[in-house]
């Protein structure tokens, strides 16, 4: 007789398959299903509604930016409207009435259907000379005024716009059409000349409302989600129980039938007849079922001394294969919680590092506000700045599969600018120079998500590999047929291998650090978008280079996104 050990996995299995139906194993099997969707969709839910916050995070940013962009473009085009009426009538019409038709011409042609984008005017005193929604304004002086937190609104707006390149201040103030005070954020600069504080606000409500229209959508799509997943799990499952119910029957026949014929055998020299069989499994044993009782009934002595030989022979052989059943599971078990423990590292870690990184780039800025440039804060900004590129990496790599990237128009000329200035500060730190040659007004249709990718891990590159003190070039030309192309020029050590430079955890210098992945993610993404990467490199210099299409050149007056 087989003795099943009394510990480990091959006992606790032995344990619940004893004395148990063919039904209720089915039944388990259903419940145990039934228990896996159930935790899937919870995870969805939950990884959705994840999701969502960060993204929450990234559209209030993005939509203050934008607003800030707008808004300043805004007030450069009033100051140059001011700047040559000034320049062509100041010695020609009296200077109180080029001022009154000035402002009234900005009046005329500036704001938003909602009368949210109206510019207004005061002088240095503080005197309002023009608010085209708030009329009752007009003439008072406001220098003291304070909204609701105490943030002397005119002051703080007289005051930054003084500065070369004007400012901005954010404060409380009555929208139009609703009668509150709602969040806004201004921009001014001052038209010296005339001593004019000109400036104009976007009120910061609407993220929040678009906020609120993105998770509304979410709710709707999760709710979808649910009940076409306890839809198809309940049809399943009745599909499921009636498939036992017919297959437990149709067994139980066939069972019925050997069960009759073993209490026969027993006692008599008896045979099955194949006909009384239906399942194709079952009818194979009938064959073999019926040449065991002959040989049994012929040769019975003989097979008793056999089978004492047998049943030691099989013991050993079945305990031996338990022992290697269970060395094996155990292996499986250790490989998948390594391979789950190692994911869950790395989602962690990237999750972990956000929030200490943004509170640290966040204090760098405040501190450069309140004290100015210090050359350790640069370094620390410096080192911030590369974390962030490594965490922007990290969590490009984990996302990747997981998300499609939606492409616009994006410009390129702006956004290259953009990164260059973002990791000037890193390239100083490291006694370099970015020189840059950008071709303007190029346009792309691409993930800005993933173009970021491919620029900050090619500065990242440049700055960690350069010759010390030497500077770094980046230069952006459109080509014909809108082809464009990208290129990283150092003075560096040679490439040994430029093909291996593309592969993951291959760095080139240990002694630079890093984890080996920006040029992989650099290399699946033009795989992807069809980008052609290029790789020129000597004892002078190292070219990196990137041909993007669906690009475009346009004239300064046309919408990029037309």
């Amino acid at each position: 007789m087989i003795h099943y050990p009394k510990n480990g996995y091959l006992f606790m299995t032995h344990a619940f398959f004893k004395n148990r139906s063919i039904t209720s194993l089915y039944m388990w099997g259903m419940l145990i299903i039934f228990l896996f969707v159930i935790l899937f969709t919870t995870l969805v839910v939950y990884e959705e509604y994840s999701d969502l916050e960060k993204e929450t995070a990234v559209i209030r940013k993005q939509y203050i930016e934008e607003q800030k962009s707008t808004i300043r473009y805004d007030i450069d085009r009033v100051l140059g409207f001011i700047e040559h009426s000034y320049g062509s009538w100041k010695n020609i019409l009296d200077e109180e009435k080029l001022k009154s038709q000035v402002i009234n011409a900005i009046e005329e042609l500036y704001g938003r259907p909602d009368g949210t984008g109206y510019v207004f005017i005061y002088d240095f005193n503080g005197t309002n000379l023009s608010d085209p929604i708030h009329l009752q304004n007009k003439g008072k002086n406001l220098y003291t005024f304070k909204d609701p937190n105490g943030v002397e609104v005119i002051k703080e707006l007289i005051n930054v716009s003084q500065e070369p390149d004007g400012g901005f201040v954010k404060y409380m103030w009555i929208k139009p059409g609703t009668g509150m005070a709602a969040s806004k954020l201004s921009y001014a600069r001052a038209f010296k000349p005339w001593k004019w504080m000109v400036g104009t606000g976007v009120y910061l409500d609407e993220v929040e409302k678009l906020i609120v229209q993105r998770k509304a959508v979410l709710k709707d799509l999760l709710v979808k989600y649910m009940m076409d997943i306890f839809t198809l799990t309940v049809i399943f499952l009745g599909i499921g129980f009636a498939g036992i119910a017919i297959i437990n029957k149709m067994i139980g026949k066939e069972i019925d039938t050997f069960r009759s014929f073993f209490k026969k055998a027993a006692k008599s020299h008896t045979t099955i007849d194949e006909e009384q069989i239906h399942l194709r499994e079952f009818k194979r044993m009938v064959k073999y079922i019926n040449t065991m009782v002959d040989t049994i009934h012929k040769r019975n002595e003989k097979l008793q001394e056999m089978n004492l030989t047998l049943e030691k022979k099989v013991e050993e052989k079945t305990e031996d294969l338990r022992e290697k059943n269970r060395l094996l599971e155990k292996e499986k078990e250790f490989s998948e919680s390594l391979v789950k423990a190692q994911d869950s590292f790395i989602k962690h870690s990237i999750h972990e590092i956000n929030t200490p990184l943004a509170v640290i780039m966040m204090h760098i800025d405040m501190h450069k506000i309140k004290f100015g440039e210090d050359k350790y804060l640069s370094q620390i900004e410096a080192a911030s700045k590369m974390i962030a590129n490594i965490y922007d990496d990290l969590s490009y790599m984990v996302k990747k599969d997981r998300f499609e990237y939606d492409k616009k128009w994006i410009s390129f000329s702006l956004f290259l600018e953009e990164r260059i200035a973002f990791f000037a500060e890193i390239a100083r730190g490291n006694k370099h120079r970015i020189i840059s040659k950008i071709e303007p007004e190029i346009t792309l249709w691409f993930s800005d998500i993933e173009l970021q990718r491919i620029i900050d891990n090619n500065l990242s590159n440049a700055v960690k590999y350069a010759d010390r003190n030497s500077n770094i070039e980046v230069t952006l030309d459109h080509k014909e047929e809108g082809r464009t192309v990208l290129s990283f020029k150092t003075h560096s050590k040679p490439i040994e291998d430029t093909g291996l430079i593309f592969e993951p955890f291959h760095q080139e210098e240990s002694v630079h650090g890093g984890f080996g992945l920006g040029l992989e993610i650099v290399r699946s993404i033009c795989e992807k978008e069809g980008v052609k990467v290029e790789v020129i490199s000597d004892t002078e210099i190292t070219i990196f280079s990137y041909t993007f299409h669906n690009s475009t050149e346009r004239s300064p007056d046309e919408d990029p996104l037309a």
